[in-house]
């Protein structure tokens, strides 16, 4: 199947550039030579069968140890983060919200947000959290990893917040949760929006994430198959059931 759009570079000027990145875990050469722009304000999912390389590239993006990058270059809001260490990446503005969250075990909710606030606050405090967050106010004081599932999604975004962050990136925020939860979710990642923050988000449940984005990338065993418009994927049954299997 021939795929138009693929890798698609708009004339607009990008906020978040990945060029011809390749990345390895150990000698499994993941990503090979994907090159994708996002614009600010924007939602991209980076979607893709699983193995095809979604979570290694937005490890890669946020300069995690793993995958060792080989090639490539990221800039963001023209600061190159390939040459950046992973807390330099974000202090740069980047937010990486892993699927497995992190919560610090021993910390109150509170407790982990002020700990990944930076001082003094810019643009995030605790009350504009708790403002978007308010189950997060009620539960401020209990243990952070004793909260649900979805709470605890809720706070890993919330804690990223906190760091007043440009880029949020988000690996499988879905994952494991109930329609009811994740309907919620999306209205706040909307809200998020709506504040300028410019999201990636990785999402296994492609529909819900291309409802949710403005543009989608589809990854193929380490390479770019579409590069387009969320909309035109969700239109396109053969596209879909090519390379996402829905």
């Amino acid at each position: 199947m021939t795929v138009s759009n693929a890798n698609h570079a708009s004339t607009a000027p990008a906020f978040l550039s990945v060029w011809d990145l390749h990345a390895y875990y150990g000698e499994s050469y993941i990503v090979q030579g994907i090159s994708f722009n996002v614009h600010e304000g924007e939602i991209l999912a980076l979607l893709g069968r699983n193995g095809a390389g979604k979570t290694s590239t937005l490890r890669a993006i946020a300069r995690m140890d793993d995958p060792q990058i080989s090639r490539g270059e990221i800039w963001l809001d023209h600061k190159p983060l390939h040459k950046m260490a992973s807390f330099e990446a974000s202090q740069a503005g980047l937010g990486l919200v892993p699927e497995d969250r992190c919560i610090i075990a021993g910390l109150t909710v509170e407790e982990n947000l002020k700990l990944a606030q930076i001082a003094p606050p810019i643009g995030w405090s605790l009350e504009r959290v708790y403002e978007l967050f308010p189950r997060l106010k009620e539960r401020r004081t209990q243990e952070g990893v004793t909260l649900s599932g979805g709470e605890q999604q809720m706070l890993a975004i919330a804690r990223a917040l906190c760091r007043d962050i440009k880029v949020l990136l988000l690996d499988e925020p879905y994952e494991g949760l109930a329609p009811v939860i994740v309907d919620e979710i999306e209205k706040t990642l909307r809200i998020i929006k709506e504040q300028g923050i410019t999201t990636v988000i990785v999402e296994q449940n492609a529909v819900r994430a291309l409802e949710l984005a403005d543009r989608a990338v589809i990854l193929d065993t380490g390479g770019i198959v579409f590069d387009g418009a969320a909309s035109e994927v969700l239109e396109n049954k053969e596209l879909r059931e090519e390379y996402l299997a829905i």
